[in-house]
Order: C-alpha cells, then structure tokens, then sequence
C-alpha cells in the first residue's frame, strides 16, 4: 500500500472540508465491538497500524494481539471495543510464521535492518539444515534479540541497544510445535516455517541456527499466517479496507461488514449456553450455578476430557455474556462483555 493510500484511510471525512478555515474537526467516537484480522504491510509499526484502524471506525477502544516488527508482514489481530477484553486469550495462542533466513551475515538486531557483526562462507546445505531444525523443536531455552521490547531494569531493550549499551538477556523457555524447511532456492537463502507459541522470537531462530551451521544468518523476510483461530481466512488488507471506505462513502456498504465478531477469538473455547436469568445474573457479577441437566451433562463431558479448568464462553442466544471459570460446579465470571443494547 502506497503512503497516498494510507493517508486517504487516515483522512478526516469530506464534511470536515466544509467546515471554516481553523476550526478543527473533532470526530466523534462510537462504541465498535470486533476484530480487525489486518494483513499488516512491511514497514508499518503494529501502534501505527492499530492507530489508523481506530480512527477509520471512529472507536473508543483497540488494541492488538501480538506486535509485528516494521520489516514483517502479515496477520495483525485488531480487537475494538469489547474484543479488547478478548485480546490475552487470542495472544495465548498459536503463531504460525513464514520466514527466510539469509545466510553468510549475523546482524545486531537479527534482521536485515541491523549492522552486520559476524560473517561466514560457509553455507548449509539442505539436509544439514533439516538434520539441525528438531534441535529447535518443543520447548527450547531461547536468548530473546537484544533488540526486543523486553524491559530490562525498567527500560526496553532496544532503547539500550541503540544507545549502545550492552543488553544481555536471560534464556526463556518457548515452546516450538513445528519448525520445517519450505524451500532452498539458492545457497544464500532458506524458507521455513515454524508453529510457536508465546513468547517466540523467530530473530532468535535465525541467529542461533546459523551460529550452529557456523553459517551466520538472519530474517531476511517475515510474515505470520496466523494467530490463534486467526488466519488468511480471516485477514483483509489495506487496499480492501481504502476500497469498503469509498464504497461506504456512496451507500453501497457498511465499514462494519469487515468486522469480525467478539465470539470469533474465543472459538476454540467450550461455550456454556446460558438462559435470560442466567446471563443477567453473569453480568451482574454474579455466579451461576450449573445444576441444570444440560450444564451437568456439559461439566461432565469437560472433566471427563480433563477440561474442566481454565476459561470458558458464557453465551445468550449465541451472543457473550461472559468469560468465566468453574468452580464447585459454579461459573464466576472473569470478563463481562458490555455491549450497547
């Protein structure tokens, strides 16, 4: 997407131009509810990218679900309103990132905007690579980049590192579900692609494989496919959000089509179907007892698949209520969903 497009989504609307000269236009904010699944073009910081979403709905309310660095593209999950109470479920999930790896240079962030510190001409070859890749699999001991936003003593780390100073972090355990080799397109070059969780830094990859093939290496180019039940499936562009505005614009649709529902980052949660006096009593802060037959039968299932702890999804006619926990054959509610009625 072109800086003239990005523009034009951050643009007041044409009303505004009527307005006298020097008297600002001050848009009004409306209570949005739902998911932005962004396919996030290279070069945009995640603030940004969250910034220009809020403002083309005129919402109260975001926040996403994961930062993605400038150089990397892909599935940026946007929550608006009540989908922000959402946000730290969605980020529990998994990840899904495609990922070249260009050998022969570590660079100091770990990517191909850092300084080059260590060189080789030494290249792996394909079967050394495969050979090397269940090394990184299951849950790792990973140094994140020095170049990270993790806080050190109260300060990110990548503001030391570009005052540099020496930023040395802990090994963390990070949790790798699959890491393969797509392609090998010339010596210089590796595709992969790796399913991870929390907390992985696909940089860190990059440089302790080529450290360990004595090759040397960094990202070259990122993208995340996917994010917990987000995926291509569900992301839209730039470009297709600045084509619903124009059409917006004439009446033929509404911004809010592109809108995914606050249900859709809890899909893969068990759903507890409530009745009116139910969910009023969730919203109220209130818990709720499951001795009906369909609750006993639906807590039995849990605890016999051993499911029986964690968070679940309160729903009233298909709508949340509530994300709660059980216990003692209660759900206490943990999050309430406040919608406009």
């Amino acid at each position: 997407m072109t800086d003239n497009e990005i523009e034009l989504l951050e643009r007041p609307p044409a009303a505004a131009d009527a307005r006298p000269k020097g008297q600002q236009f001050k848009r009004h904010k409306r209570d949005v509810h739902g998911w932005i699944v962004l396919d996030k073009p290279v070069g945009m910081t995640s603030t940004h990218a969250v910034s220009i979403i809020k403002r083309l709905f005129s919402a109260k309310r975001a926040g996403h679900a994961g930062t993605l660095d400038p150089l990397a593209s892909g599935c940026l999950p946007i929550a608006l309103g009540e989908a922000t109470k959402t946000v730290p479920v969605v980020m529990e999930g998994r990840k899904l990132y495609q990922f070249t790896v260009r050998w022969g240079e570590e660079r100091d962030t770990d990517d191909a905007e850092g300084r080059v510190i260590a060189t080789s001409d030494v290249r792996p070859s394909s079967s050394s690579l495969r050979a090397l890749l269940p090394s990184y699999t299951g849950t790792i001991q990973q140094v994140p980049p020095s170049y990270s936003a993790i806080k050190v003593e109260g300060e990110r780390a990548y503001d030391l590192a570009r005052d540099g100073k020496v930023v040395e972090l802990e090994a963390r355990p990070v949790e790798i579900a699959r890491l393969e080799l797509v392609a090998a397109p010339d010596p210089d070059h590796a595709v992969l692609e790796a399913e991870c969780g929390k907390g992985t830094y696909v940089r860190s990859l990059a440089r302790d494989m080529g450290r360990a093939l004595r090759s040397f290496g960094h990202v070259h180019a990122l993208r995340r496919v996917a994010v917990g039940p987000f995926d291509t499936e569900t992301m839209i562009s730039l470009a297709e959000l600045n084509a619903m505005c124009h059409r917006a614009a004439a009446g033929e649709v509404s911004l809010a089509d592109a809108l995914l529902p606050v249900e859709t980052a809890l899909d893969d949660i068990p759903a507890l179907a409530l009745t009116a006096d139910e969910a009023h009593r969730l919203r109220c802060g209130q818990a709720v007892g499951l001795f009906t037959h369909q609750h006993r039968d639906w807590l039995a299932e849990l605890i016999a698949e051993g499911r029986e702890h964690g968070i679940f999804l309160a729903l009233w006619q298909g709508k949340a209520v509530a994300m709660v926990r059980i216990d003692s054959a209660e759900a206490h509610p943990v999050r309430v969903f406040n919608y406009e009625h």
